[in-house]
């Protein structure tokens, strides 16, 4: 039943979380620059303004789906980021390209979440299941406390990854702020609109690492009372 808990209250949340991002950037959407330049003018500025000239800015389908890949080194933009002029668009455009900076200035975080990846993507398809199967086992045999232990290192895995995301995603944030202002690419209002929109994006990253955090001290606490009995 707690474990059922955990996870309604940490739904709830991100829900929250993620509402109030969206209206957020429909919000600063209505909020035009001053300068007319585009999410992918903004980018290829700030890319430029760092010394990077080999990452590209494409646009992707969808909302939100905003992201750079740094296997191919591109920034990618939503197509609204990407072809609109707002503080919005403004806002994520220098936060990806914030990224791109990680990458071509070897942020230690961000190298440590790359290297990453690979195990993640096997540990996130599997931890539930194992656990799920140590549950199982542990009524009828032995075996199912260590199938559980393992499913419970599997998660950890995952969770340490979205923890190691925090500072990667606050840090791009802040060299996008940094630049924006510096570069006096925006107004004062524009500057508050683009602040307040990469505070509650970065906020739906710290909602999935309480989360993961919670539900792995849940199975770490399951898994040691069990072992009592």
């Amino acid at each position: 039943m707690m474990y059922y808990v955990i996870v309604g209250v940490i739904a709830l949340l991100s829900m929250a979380v993620s509402s109030k991002l969206k209206s957020k950037f429909a919000h600063y959407s209505k909020l035009h620059l001053r300068n007319g330049m585009s999410g992918a003018e903004i980018a290829e500025k700030m890319l430029a303004d760092h010394g990077i000239y080999d990452v590209k800015v494409i646009s992707t389908p969808g909302q939100l789906t905003d992201h750079y890949n740094p296997q191919n080194k591109t920034v990618n933009l939503s197509e609204s980021v990407y072809h609109q002029r707002n503080a919005a668009a403004a806002a994520v455009a220098a936060h990806e390209c914030g990224h791109a900076v990680q990458h071509a200035t070897a942020y230690s975080w961000l190298t440590m979440r790359s290297k990453m990846v690979p195990m993640v993507q096997v540990a996130s398809g599997l931890s539930q299941w194992v656990i799920m199967g140590g549950l199982i086992l542990s009524a009828s045999s032995p075996l199912g406390s260590m199938v559980f232990l393992a499913g419970i290192i599997l998660y950890g895995i995952v969770t340490a990854f979205t923890l190691i995301t925090l500072p990667v995603e606050y840090d791009a944030s802040n060299r996008a702020i940094l630049w924006l202002e510096r570069k006096n690419m925006v107004s004062q209002q524009e500057l508050a609109g683009a602040k307040d929109a990469l505070k509650w994006a970065a906020r739906t990253y710290l909602v999935a690492a309480i989360g993961a955090l919670a539900t792995l001290a849940y199975f770490v606490l399951r898994f040691l009372g069990s072992n009592r009995d």
